[in-house]
């Protein structure tokens, strides 16, 4: 469903005015579908599947009757690879298309737009078949792509081809050599294997980890690292020495750590990878963070429950004062902050951030990068920013008390400041600002709300199935269990389309914690996290603890899952 579909959707009795009509979604959910819409680009149908209003199947038979074209849950079809694999993974990823059943008169080619006939045309010179399209959601055939082409295969075909050279014939090469052996083709092949893999399987980092017996190369997946492949360490030398290449790094130092990032395209999209290299016993080993350029988060998205996004936008419409976001590295925090700026980026607002890094750039927002060999620190950098008649200013992160001091009077002098710690829950920052010595008056006057967060991981939609929850369950619940009565839990069962994990994706959890007058002379008083906290709770904050059992009990993921996030850590 690209371009050539949009029409369908302008007619009086377009995609969402037909689904309210039959009772399916509702106008304040096609509301924020159409704004959500304007910001992410992509097309309705796709936007209400993404923040779960309808069911696939069910949109899948109005698009049916708007395209005339069979509808197909990929997920649930057994793929061809040898029809699949007669055209090229980039040529499919290109043209969003890609054959999946050889029927004898016809080739059946799934399409997320049918319509087109140019690549219809396209491909029936390519397969020299006759070709009949079908529909299937953009989500479904990037996945499907990835199953039928096994990234993870190819990569390791290209590794069972390296020859038995020992370790200390590329150890020893010179920096000539060294770049010789990089740009081997099979070499190239590899480390552009292991990226394409990772960007395709939607992970957020790749860790190329040298050991003794094997160079082991894991993805992090959903927060987790989950290994995916090995290969000899004779050749660690020359993948590393390729990704120094490809980030402009010295490919000579092999003693100091090394950072670099490096522009990648992969299936039409360009992404960012912050490279970072570090020596260890057994060689270098090389860290990717992945970062898609100009990807759009909604507030929508993040995971609020309506009554907190409801309360968040509160906070982010304020004219000045401070909001801070808290949650360990990995949390999601700049993912939010990255929301709350598109929602309220305005042609009419100077909105300026400090970060380190860069990782989201929002068009219409002035970006800048911390680089403390040249002098420009979180600290330095937020002076300048206020100088630069702001309206939003976005701290990266409060580290130090110069900083936090310089943020909290930007906020008391007319300025909306959004910024991180690095705390256990929301009540913990007003303390940690205490200690980095900013005076709780200060404090009082300047903070708006804080929000704790976390992710979790949520059940894969493509083998989702419910269960009797078991007496212990509902009692970690906080649920009555009789014979009588239990509630129905839901769980992924594990398919291709998840990796047999049954999780796919991450939501956020929050405790949203407004500062009301009692917090405020609480915060004076120099209470303790804890009193603060216990206030907070009286006055009707949930907690994130209580976020995560609610979504349990609406289905988004598990017990499991809250318990090894948040329970214990409590």
């Amino acid at each position: 469903m690209i371009e050539s579909l949009k029409p369908l959707y302008n007619r009086s009795s377009h995609l969402g005015e037909q689904l309210i009509n039959d009772g399916l979604i509702s106008q304040e959910q096609l509301q924020a579908a159409l704004i959500r819409q304007t910001q992410t680009k992509k097309r309705l149908g796709e936007t209400l599947l993404q923040m779960g209003c309808i069911a696939p199947k069910v949109l899948g038979r109005y698009l049916e009757a708007a395209t005339k074209c069979q509808f197909v849950e990929l997920a649930d079809w057994p793929i061809e690879k040898e029809i699949a694999q007669r055209i090229s993974e980039l040529r499919a990823r290109r043209l969003q298309a890609l054959p999946i059943k050889d029927r004898g008169g016809d080739v059946l080619v799934a399409m997320s737009d049918p319509l087109n006939l140019g690549v219809v045309d396209e491909l029936a010179a390519l397969l020299n078949r006759r070709i009949t399209p079908v529909l299937a959601f953009e989500a479904d055939l990037n996945d499907a792509i990835n199953r039928a082409f096994d990234v993870n295969k190819q990569a390791q075909e290209i590794i069972e081809s390296f020859d038995e050279r020992p370790s200390w014939e590329i150890q020893e090469q010179s920096e000539e050599e060294l770049i010789s052996s990089a740009e081997d083709a099979p070499v190239v092949k590899l480390v552009h294997s292991i990226i394409t893999g990772a960007i395709a399987s939607g992970a957020s980092d790749i860790h190329i980890e040298p050991m003794e017996a094997v160079v082991r190369v894991r993805y992090r997946i959903d927060g987790l690292l989950i290994e995916q492949m090995t290969f000899p360490p004779n050749y660690q030398a020359a993948v590393a020495s390729r990704i120094k290449i490809m980030a402009k790094l010295n490919i000579a130092e092999r003693r100091r750590a090394q950072d670099g990032r490096i522009l990648f395209k992969s299936s039409g999209r360009e992404n960012d990878l912050r490279v970072s290299i570090m020596p260890t016993i057994y060689g270098e080993k090389v860290v990717m963070r992945i970062l898609e350029r100009n990807r759009q988060i909604t507030l929508e998205q993040v995971g609020f429950f309506p009554e907190q996004q409801e309360l968040f936008e509160r906070f982010i419409r304020r004219p000045y004062g401070m909001i801070l976001l808290t949650g360990p590295t990995g949390s999601g925090k700049s993912t939010t902050l990255q929301a709350a700026l598109t929602r309220i980026n305005d042609p009419a607002r100077n909105i300026s951030t400090v970060e380190d890094p860069v990782e989201y750039m929002i068009p219409g927002i002035n970006h800048t990068q911390v680089d403390p060999k040249i002098g420009v620190t979180f600290a330095t950098g937020l002076k300048t920013l206020v100088r630069q008649d702001p309206d939003v200013i976005m701290v990266g992160e409060i580290r130090d008390r110069d900083t936090a001091e310089i943020a909290v009077q930007a906020a008391l002098t007319g300025h909306l400041v959004m910024s991180t710690l690095h705390t256990n829950d929301a009540p913990g920052a007003i303390t940690r600002l205490m200690n980095m010595g900013v005076e709780p008056f200060l404090i009082a006057s300047a903070l708006i709300g804080v929000i704790g967060q976390r992710l979790l991981r949520t059940i894969c939609p493509a083998c989702r199935e419910e269960v009797p929850a078991t007496p212990a369950e509902m009692e970690a619940l906080g649920m009555p269990h009789t014979d009588e009565f239990s509630t129905m839990l839901a769980r992924g069962r594990g398919c291709a389309k998840c990796g047999g994990r049954g999780m796919k994706g991450r939501t956020g959890v929050y405790e949203l914690m407004p500062m009301t007058d009692e917090l405020r002379d609480l915060t004076i008083k120099r209470a303790s996290s804890a009193t603060i906290r216990e206030v907070a709770i009286q006055q009707g904050m949930k907690t994130m603890r209580d976020s995560g059992v609610e979504k349990v009990l609406r289905g988004i993921t598990t017990l499991e899952e809250v318990t090894r996030n948040l329970v214990l850590e409590e």
